[in-house]
């Protein structure tokens, strides 16, 4: 009567232990580094920066015929928050909270002046302009003093940050806080202190050539 041999299974070789373990220790490094739960691990692994720019490139010139005529600043806070349907935020999802702070010029366009729009008595006394209305530039973010307050991610989210860099991830944020500075800005009274500091300037220096009355209008 013969018994079967039964196979043992094989071990694994030294190499492959050996392997197997640099690869554990590199993905947990790698997580402590990202997640920052192991304290000091990035001063151990300390990081340098270097500037390789290359040099800036001149793509177009433009003249500028606008008169900024004032600029105000402007502070919004975003609470943008992101969810999926049917699993929970700690799973998947996300919530930041962006302080976005900039600037919005208020200018008058004085290259749309022409010349029926200036006009002068005999006497070169008495002066009288039309004006565009004064219109507003684009918001400008200014990243010095704009930054996350906190960002919030549930767990899928946080482990695809692990082998993923997303450099716009603050991208729709910063969208959000332009847009919002710039709706401030139209319920503002910017343009009409815009306005009101292009008739100063023009009456100041029509006064200085001569003119005793120099009157200002806005509106086509």
């Amino acid at each position: 009567m013969t018994t079967p041999i039964r196979h043992l299974p094989g071990r694994m070789p030294g190499w492959a232990k050996a392997l197997s373990a640099i690869v554990l220790v590199l993905v947990v490094l790698f997580a402590g580094l990202r997640l920052s739960i192991v304290p000091g691990l990035k001063d151990l692994f300390g990081s340098e920066t270097h500037d390789r720019s290359g040099p800036a490139l001149l793509k177009s010139i433009q003249d500028i015929s606008r008169y900024e005529a004032a600029s105000g600043s402007f502070q919004v806070v975003v609470d943008l928050e992101k969810d999926t349907r049917f699993l929970p935020d700690a799973i998947r999802g996300s919530r930041t909270l962006y302080v976005g702070a900039g600037t919005v010029d208020a200018y008058v366009d004085l290259g749309q002046v022409g010349e029926n729009d200036v006009t002068v008595n005999d006497e070169r006394t008495s002066a009288t302009l039309r004006l565009p209305h004064a219109a507003l530039g684009k918001p400008a973010l200014d990243p010095e003093h704009s930054y996350a307050v906190s960002k919030q991610r549930g767990l899928l989210d946080r482990l695809g940050d692990l082998f993923s860099d997303n450099p716009n991830g603050e991208q729709t944020v910063q969208k959000l806080a332009a847009r919002h500075i710039g709706e401030a800005a139209k319920d503002s009274e910017l343009t009409a202190r815009a306005e009101g500091n292009t008739t100063a300037m023009l009456q100041g220096l029509l006064r200085s050539l001569g003119f005793e009355e120099v009157r200002v209008t806005y509106g086509s």
